[in-house]
Order: structure tokens, then C-alpha cells, then sequence
């Protein structure tokens, strides 16, 4: 290019051209106001949400935002809100296509941005040739990350509470044996409650001269009351642990059940008024800029050829 310009001055070249040059700029403004047309491409309308996420608690080192940025990334939330509009037949994809689901898939990454704004929240942005349902797709995708998160919480909360209920029912059953085994030793031996009992036989033993009832009573206590002392122990033991597992599970069996949101809307979306892409003022000016770089590049190799010809004319 700098031989070009050697031998043939820049603004020589566009004087002497203008004409041409004009043309050029005014069939490239035509033609790239024509083929950004609605005709040839088609409008999109954008619709965002800006969002927090709420009550999750990160898997591995990842923060909440990381995590809820990956989580609506998700296939499954992709695959729900494709379904839910029937993308296919919206964008006009042939299901019967060889590489349709590499097809939606290129078309979704293509008008569904999900992306971290400085202050740790997450935008979401729909472009769609539908402003109305591109609004519906960015809060389709927040109600489909709730369920999913609400899902997992559900699943996990469940096995928790699925253990405890397991737990409590071996505490409970070791109990009522501890029990039964009490009530067969107050029943056979008449020992139900040895400190009480001890006092009562004592005091009879002493004041009737140690009669045969009471004998019988003393004999039972010294034999059988370390056994019955080490029930009630073992009882109340269980007893205050089945309590506190007891509490532990209810607040298990409460999170199973709740029904949080996890997702703080800040921007809800809403249908867009104007299109957001193309941008046609842009489509225009570099079109139009290319073609006259272009048309001044072919008209200089045109004149740099000319002025050799000439060149080698006056020497011959």
C-alpha cells in the first residue's frame, strides 16, 4: 500500500475519483440499509433480570453467586424453558434436522446471556423477536431456578429427615425394652423404684422386727436394685437424647417442607419498546466506511498502474 501512495498522492486519488467514490458510498449505504432490514435480519428485543441469590449455602469453593450462576446454566432449567415456549417452532427450527439439539443449543447461547455484574449480582438477558415472551423467558428462567434449588433442597432434607426417622425409631424401640425389662422386675420382684422403696422397707423392717413380708421385700431390693437404678438411668439417658433428636428432626422436617425463594429480584424484566439488535445506524457506518476503504484502495492500485504504464511509456 505505501507503493501505492508513493507514486499517486491520497487526495489526488479521491479528487480525481470522487464521482466513483460517491457512487460507492451511496450503493453501500442503500445496501446495508436494505440487508439490515427486518427482510433480511431478523429483530430482537431484549429483556434482563438482575438478581441475588437467597437462602443456598455453597457446595464446594465456590461462592453463592458462582453457584447460582451455574445452576441456571443448567440443562434441565435450558431443556424446561425450551419446552415451555416451544423454542423450536418460535425460532423456527426443524425438529426433524440432523444437529437440531446443536442447533438449539447454538441458538439459546446465542440470545440467552447469563453473566456477573461487579457488585456480585447475576444479570440475566433474553433476546428474542417477541419482546413479550423474551420478558416471559428471563422470569420463566428465575421461577425454573427456584423449583431446581427448592428441588435439590427437598431431595437432600429428605434423606436427613429419613435418617433421623430411622435413628429415632431404633431410640424409641430400645426404650420400650428398657421399659418392659423395668415393668417385668417391678412385676416378678416387686422393685419399682429403689430409693423410695429402700426408705419404706427400712422403716417397716425396723419398726416390725423384720417380718417375713418385709424380709422379702429387703432381699428383692438388695438383689434387684442396682439392675432397676441402672434402667432408670439408661431411661432417662435415651429419654433426653430422643428429646433432642426429636427437635433436630422437626427442624429437618422444616426445611423439607419450606417453600423459600432463592432468588431476590432487583430488576424485574419487562417487554422492551425497541429493538436491540441490529443495531442499524452501526450496520451502516461500517459498511459504508469498508466500502470506501476498499473503493480508495482499488481506485489507487488502478491510478499506481496507470503512472507505471506512463512511466515506462516516456522511457521507451
Amino acid at each position: 500500500m505505501d507503493n501505492f501512495f508513493n507514486n499517486v498522492k491520497l487526495l489526488d486519488i479521491i479528487i480525481k475519483w470522487k464521482y466513483h467514490l460517491l457512487a460507492v458510498v451511496v450503493a453501500a449505504i442503500l445496501l446495508s440499509v436494505l440487508f439490515s432490514s427486518p427482510i433480511f435480519i431478523t429483530p430482537l428485543y431484549k429483556s434482563y433480570a438482575v438478581v441475588y441469590p437467597s437462602n443456598i449455602s455453597p457446595y464446594s469453593t465456590e461462592n453463592e453467586t458462582e453457584q447460582m450462576m451455574q445452576m441456571l446454566g443448567s440443562r434441565d432449567i435450558r431443556d424446561s424453558v425450551i419446552h415451555k415456549f416451544n423454542l423450536p417452532k418460535h425460532w423456527g427450527i426443524d425438529s426433524t434436522y440432523q444437529y437440531f439439539m446443536s442447533t438449539m443449543v447454538w441458538f439459546w447461547e446465542q440470545r440467552v446471556r447469563i453473566g456477573k455484574t461487579p457488585n456480585e449480582a447475576v444479570e440475566i438477558e433474553v433476546l428474542d423477536p417477541d419482546p413479550q415472551i423474551a420478558c416471559d423467558m428471563a422470569s420463566a428462567i428465575i421461577d425454573y431456578y427456584n423449583i431446581k434449588v427448592r428441588g435439590m433442597h427437598k431431595e437432600k432434607f429428605g434423606e436427613v429427615v429419613e435418617n433421623y426417622g430411622f435413628i429415632m425409631k431404633n431410640k424409641q424401640q430400645y426404650m420400650d425394652s428398657l421399659g418392659k425389662e423395668a415393668i417385668a422386675l417391678g412385676t416378678k420382684f416387686g422393685v419399682l423404684e429403689y430409693e423410695g422403696q429402700t426408705r419404706e422397707v427400712m422403716r417397716a423392717y425396723f419398726s416390725n422386727k423384720g417380718s417375713s413380708e418385709v424380709q422379702k421385700y429387703k432381699k428383692n431390693l438388695e438383689e434387684h436394685g442396682g439392675e432397676i437404678m441402672k434402667l432408670g438411668e439408661m431411661m432417662r439417658s435415651e429419654s433426653e437424647a430422643l428429646a433432642t433428636l426429636k427437635l433436630d428432626a422437626d427442624r429437618a422436617l422444616l426445611d423439607y417442607h419450606r417453600r423459600y425463594t432463592h432468588a431476590n429480584v432487583l430488576s424485574k424484566p419487562f417487554p422492551a419498546d425497541k429493538k436491540s439488535f441490529p443495531v442499524r445506524w452501526i450496520i451502516v457506518v461500517m459498511s459504508t466506511l469498508a466500502a470506501l476503504f476498499f473503493a480508495v484502495i482499488i481506485a489507487g492500485i488502478v491510478e499506481n498502474r496507470k503512472q507505471k504504464s506512463l512511466n515506462a511509456t516516456k522511457q521507451g
